[in-house]
């Protein structure tokens, strides 16, 4: 059961200052100006000012995010992100 409602992702925003995400799968990484999160349709990359996780529950799949929002973009690329492997140069020089 738990499964199946980490697979169902939603986006809800407040304004462009607050949002709620479900279905994420990880927080890859995060800072004041961009949030990376894989989640259950690919990966999320949220970018903007003073943006912080204000509340993160991984066993559910839920994220909230404050700050302001100044674009959102998802990625379908399987490798984008920490599942990449190998070095950088590594990847440049295939």
């Amino acid at each position: 059961m738990e499964e199946a409602t980490r697979k169902e992702h939603g986006l809800t925003l407040d304004g462009r200052r607050a949002g709620k995400i479900t279905g994420v799968v990880d927080v890859v990484s995060f800072d004041p100006e961009m949030i990376l999160l894989e989640t259950s349709q690919g990966m999320l990359t949220i970018k903007g000012q003073e943006l912080h996780v204000s509340r993160l529950y991984l066993e559910k799949g839920e994220v909230d995010v404050e700050g302001l929002f100044q674009s959102m973009v998802y990625s379908d690329d399987g490798n984008y992100g920490r599942r990449q492997k190998g070095s950088l140069v590594k990847r440049l020089f295939k």
